[in-house]
């Protein structure tokens, strides 16, 4: 009996794109999976798994689950390569030639386990197995990291093509209001589109490969979402026409926070946290302080830096800023500061090299957000009820920006622009002059994510759905 037993347990295989907002997520729903008593291979490439085990207690949480396993597969690049998202076409063409043959024979020999039920990857992967392949037998599920809106508007960008409307032409035309997105009619410009629709030439790698890729989401078995329906619903709907089986069980570190109330944040970072940024908030006075992380893959210009610098600055407000060792591009330790700004950081700001985003965003001393706009930096604003200020940097992250300020009405839109004093008026507009209407925003957005990983909340509910769907599979 308990041979029989164990083999209808389900077992699943997570494999992330190598980057920290994709590992992160996947990484809560193998947790999430593991509690509901499935058994997970999370596969990883060697670099990240190595920061990842340098920067987190990521193996001493799983340690938990006896059956989780921690798999590598190479990326095909060599050790020197910078592994950073401007050479993301070094990435497609490396795991196209030598990372998808290795996975499929590992997926039809029966590498990970003869008791393999289901594969989640990333979205962005849908080119690692070929829809056609008649040897890998294995339901393969597609967890799109991104918004729902940005992927509807890549769903949205041949049509788009066809009809005219790209590409830009010139600045001139960065303004212009696309009015023919079903479902986001009147609310996109073509600044707001993916950075991929910048180009000149409609056949451009990247750009195809984008829209291929986001195409053929509707190979997936089903398709996965860290969003919610109170949120994203509409687009939801729009991209069920297209991808049926759908599942929205997002935020997810919301919906693990739910499940294990009493647990620390789960800290699955490639880069050291620097916790003493807390300490100074509790220093701080309640809403006064504006908290800035431009992610861990936006790099600028030393002279977008110093904007930043001298607005944040110049606002007069309290100020947390995370500056990553490879933030500035090119700069090698070597920024001269001036002497105002190293005494203005002295009266009323932080830096850190990376924080406890989760942990800042909660501090009651935490007012707004100077965002990139990435997906989990987003869904983690909305959850502690924080307005934003939107810097947005690339792909997924100019139409998240739009859809905060614009559409959510969760903060303000600072794309394409970077000089000191747009930085300094918005701190102010969202700290001091209208906050009560983006706090009121925000707190209700937040009550509806939180609502949504209850028990009976949409997500909630659609988690259980997938947990249901993959046992099935196993049977």
């Amino acid at each position: 009996m308990e041979g029989e037993s164990h083999t209808q347990i389900p077992h699943v295989l997570i494999f992330p794109l190598p980057f920290q907002g994709h590992i992160n997520p996947m990484l809560k729903l193998a947790e999430l999976l593991s509690l509901a008593g499935i058994t997970v291979t999370f596969l990883n490439t060697p670099h990240s798994h190595r920061h990842l085990t340098l920067h987190s207690d990521v193996l001493s949480r799983f340690s938990r689950f006896p059956a989780f396993r921690f798999l590598t597969i190479t990326d095909g690049l060599p050790p020197d390569h910078p592994r950073t998202f401007d050479y993301c076409a070094d990435f497609i063409t490396s795991f196209e030639t030598v990372t998808k043959p290795i996975l499929r024979d590992f997926l039809v020999s029966g590498h990970f386990g003869s008791d393999l039920t289901c594969v989640i990857l990333d979205g962005f992967f849908k080119f690692l197995v070929d829809a056609d392949d008649a040897e890998i037998k294995i339901p393969i599920f597609g967890f799109r990291l991104l918004s729902a809106c940005s992927v509807w508007t890549y769903f949205c960008v041949h049509d788009l093509i066809q009809d005219g409307q790209l590409p830009i032409r010139g600045e001139e035309d960065m303004d212009r209001v696309l009015t023919n997105v079903p479902g986001m009619e009147n609310v996109l410009r073509c600044r707001d589109l993916p950075s991929a629709c910048r180009v000149t030439d409609m056949n451009d790698s990247v750009l195809q490969f984008n829209i291929k890729q986001t195409q053929r989401s509707s190979e997936f078995h089903s398709v996965i979402f860290n969003s919610f329906e109170d949120l994203e619903g509409p687009i939801l709907e729009k991209i069920r026409t297209l991808c049926p089986n759908l599942y929205a069980i997002g935020p997810l570190h919301a919906l693990l926070k739910a499940k294990l109330p009493n647990e620390t944040e789960c800290l699955n970072n490639l880069w050291e946290v620097d916790r003493s940024c807390l300490k100074w908030l509790d220093n701080q006075p309640a809403g006064s302080v504006i908290y800035v992380s431009f992610g861990s893959i936006t790099v600028m210009g030393r002279e977008q830096f110093m904007e930043f610098w001298h607005g944040l600055v110049e606002s007069g407000r309290n100020f947390l800023w995370v500056i990553r060792p490879d933030l500035v591009r090119g700069k090698n330790g070597d920024v001269e500061i001036p002497a105002e700004l190293e005494e203005g950081t002295r009266k009323r700001g932080y830096t850190v090299g990376w924080a406890p985003q989760e942990e800042v965003l909660a501090h009651e001393a935490v007012g707004g957000f100077l965002t990139h706009s990435g997906w989990n930096s987003t869904l983690e604003s909305v959850v502690a009820g924080k307005p934003m200020i939107c810097w947005s940097y690339i792909s997924d992250q100019l139409v998240n920006s739009r859809f905060v300020s614009n559409v959510w009405k969760l903060g303000l839109d600072m794309k394409d622009v970077c000089d000191r004093g747009t930085v300094a008026k918005m701190v102010n507009e969202l700290l001091v002059d209208p906050k009560e209407e983006f706090m009121r925003s925000a707190a209700e957005m937040a009550n509806l994510a939180k609502r949504s990983v209850s028990p009976g909340g949409s997500s909630y509910a659609d988690f259980d759905r997938l947990v249901q769907d993959i046992r099935l599979l196993s049977q």
